[in-house]
């Protein structure tokens, strides 16, 4: 049974003094002095407490499903541990960044700079975003252990689940690593903003409403690769027109590592419709009915309120990851699982099977009737880029 949290309340921050008296029956007295609230108590608490408060749901996935993952077990070292490469064949951020330990490596530096000049500041908001939401890692991390059934249970448990969530993590590592550091390298970014911004974000958490239940879960994390390759795939081609082809690369070679992260995820559920078609098919349709949050989308730099929102504007307007993409990924996992054909479920996965079968083309013409509404663009300052304007 699903077990709901209504979050009505916000935690308090006061310091709390509990001296004690012991009266003459023996009984211990508590008295409680909370101070007065204070400006920087509330601004401490506005910036501590969660950034989204919704109703939330735990432990949805019934028990005896718990079988399922058990059962999978060897599958999973089978087939998705292969999917991961081994430290020694890994590339590492430090073949795409200056060598400072060679005389060269300061003519790389300046060579990095000058490319980077050709670059428009729109372009640089959204590679920024991009590493912002990689080096949110650890939150990413903390949420696939929240899946029943798959959780690391120790932090270094020899199950298959748990080896692949650590090394899927310690893959990824390498994306905010690199683009971080290039970024730095590039003198066009204000990177105690953007540091600040990383910081916000990991504290804030995520909550993307996959409820501890893994058919959930990994049903979130096949769209979220997919996304994440798309939107790496067009920051590359971006910065080969611009002329950077050694960024090119980088954010390819990126992209490459998530289109492999989405084959295992993509893998999990197909084998969930395999075993479980029915609740394979009312996963995939709560999943999408819920609409797929963006990983970073409680960013925040300690200034602007709508950072995601006009940081999202920016990229659909350079076209790194927009709407369409959206509805893209979701036709192509539709296909991908061959979610049409599955027969032999009950007429409650039969209404989940038409809506999520029915759900791409009617989001591509909700989305142009949007983008026929909208209105003239704006410009906004970001911190990112010392403040300077982009239009939206």
């Amino acid at each position: 049974m699903a077990l709901k949290l209504a979050l009505t309340s916000q935690p308090s921050f006061a310091k709390v003094g509990l001296p004690c008296s012991t009266s003459r029956s023996g009984r211990v007295v508590m008295t409680a002095v909370i101070p007065p609230k204070s400006k920087e108590a509330d601004n401490l608490r506005k910036n501590l407490s969660p950034r989204e408060v919704h109703s939330q749901v735990a432990h949805s996935m019934p028990p005896e499903k718990m079988e399922i993952f058990k059962s999978l077990e060897s599958w999973a070292e089978q087939t998705l541990l292969p999917l991961l490469k081994p430290v020694e064949e890994s590339w590492q951020p430090s073949d795409f960044l200056p060598d400072f330990s060679t005389e060269a490596g300061y003519d790389e530096l300046k060579e990095l700079q000058e490319r980077s000049k050709e670059m428009p500041d729109d372009y640089f908001i959204c590679l920024v975003g991009d590493m912002i939401t990689e080096e949110a890692l650890p939150t990413y991390q903390t949420m696939l252990n929240t899946l029943d059934g798959v959780r690391d249970e120790t932090g270094a448990s020899p199950t298959s689940w748990a080896i692949w969530t650590r090394t899927w993590t310690a893959e990824e590592n390498r994306h905010g690593d690199v683009l971080n550091k290039y970024l730095t390298y590039t003198g066009r970014v204000d990177m105690r903003q953007i540091e600040k911004t990383i910081q916000y974000l990991i504290g804030s958490g995520m909550d993307p409403r996959t409820e501890n239940n893994p058919y959930l879960g990994f049903i979130y994390t096949s769209f979220q690769e997919r996304a994440t390759f798309v939107s790496h795939g067009n920051t590359a081609a971006h910065a080969k027109k611009y002329g950077d082809l050694k960024l090119a690369k980088l954010c390819g070679t990126i992209a490459a590592d998530e289109k492999r992260h989405e084959t295992a995820y993509t893998k999990i559920i197909e084998k969930l419709f395999e075993l479980d078609p029915d609740g394979a098919m009312l996963s995939f349709a709560d999943m999408m009915r819920k609409k797929i949050s963006m990983p970073a989308h409680l960013m925040y730099d300690g200034q602007d309120d709508k950072l995601f929102d006009n940081f999202s504007a920016v990229a659909q307007k350079l076209e790194v990851y927009t709407a369409k993409d959206y509805a893209d990924i979701l036709e192509h996992l539709v296909k991908r699982w061959d979610v049409e054909k599955i027969t032999g479920i009950s007429s409650k996965a039969q209404e989940a099977q038409d809506y999520v079968c029915g759900l791409a083309p009617r989001f591509r013409r909700l989305e142009e009737r949007a983008q026929a509404r909208a209105k003239k663009a704006s410009k906004v300052p970001f911190s990112w880029i010392f403040n300077r304007e982009v239009e939206l």
